[in-house]
């Protein structure tokens, strides 16, 4: 049995992790992690075995855990890692900061980060992946991270050294984002208001917002430049090809790919990890059948299956 450093913050072993995903599905982690802060943080992976693997988990909006757990310590950072600090045209936020939360805060300071205002999930999650909405991403203003490498070093990383491309960036393996900063442009704060409104509005009418999802699915299997961003003139959406395949509102036990869009995977009620990545896949093979695609999930898929 694996033993743990002493720490300040909660840990609790054997830990179940569906209540903390949006999707509401997966089994236990065999430990789970809330540094009190940085220190906290830094002092449990200096001294934790190195053959134990870290998974950081942000608020689980893009995420399948397997019904068979996960074999690693989770790490979730809370209070400690949320402040947001706006100084001149930065914007200083914890990695646990909600990704809307820096929106409206940002706004309200006359800067613009209103495409973080519709996106699921945390700053520690948006960095990782690169997210993006409505033709802007992270990489178009991020200027640096600060993180705990998994021997327990922080490191002050400029944007660069990320890589960021299409929902992907090249952090140290088992490093936990802390802190990002942004640089964001001057805005009047009730423009930006209204804007982001629309937004929120724009998402409501074509997304299944009210329904336990993780986003969109899929990747837009289409070409995009090294920064993230879409390159239009070869624009293909994912929706439109599972469409073309006749996967709109398909289903397997408790999941369904959505009516209201079909790259949205919902759980309706009862659903398994097991239900869910396996509709995923028939979705993958139908496409690929029909148009030759091979579509890229979006949604991180980790653990185990029941029974390994």
């Amino acid at each position: 049995m694996t033993s743990y450093p002493e720490t300040r913050g909660p840990l609790t072993t054997d830990r179940p992790l569906a209540d903390l995903t949006w999707l509401r599905v997966g089994g236990p982690a065999d430990a789970f992690f809330q540094p009190a802060d940085r220190d906290d943080l830094a002092q449990f992976l200096a001294a934790l075995d190195p053959s134990v693997p870290v998974f950081p988990m942000g608020v689980g909006s893009n995420l399948i855990v397997r019904d068979g757990g996960l074999r690693a310590v989770v790490i979730r950072l809370g209070r400690g890692f949320n402040a947001i600090e706006i100084e001149g045209d930065l914007v200083h936020a914890g990695a646990a900061a909600l990704d809307a939360h820096v929106a409206r805060r940002a706004a309200q300071a006359g800067r613009d980060l209103t495409f973080l205002r519709t996106i699921p999930g945390s700053i520690g999650g948006a960095v990782a992946m690169n997210a993006g909405c409505y033709g802007t991403y992270v990489a178009d203003h991020l200027v640096e991270i600060q993180a705990v490498s998994r021997a327990g070093h922080t490191l002050t990383l400029p944007a660069a050294a990320l890589n960021l491309a299409y929902r992907s960036s090249d952090l140290p393996d088992g490093a936990v984002v802390t802190r990002a900063t942004f640089r964001a442009p001057a805005g009047d704060p009730a423009a930006l208001e209204a804007r982001m409104a629309e937004q929120i509005a724009k998402r409501d009418a074509t997304q299944p917002t009210k329904e336990r999802s993780a986003g969109s699915t899929f990747r837009n299997p289409a070409g995009y430049s090294s920064t993230g961003r879409a390159d239009d003139t070869h624009e293909l959406k994912a929706w439109k090809v599972i469409d073309e395949a006749g996967m709109r509102g398909a289903t397997k036990g408790g999941a369904i790919m959505s009516p209201k869009h079909s790259n949205f995977l919902v759980n309706r009620g009862g659903a398994t990890a097991a239900d869910l990545e396996s509709l995923g896949e028939d979705v993958r093979k139908r496409v690929h059948e029909t148009s030759g695609i091979s579509l890229i999930w979006e949604i991180k898929r980790v653990g185990e299956p029941a029974g390994d």
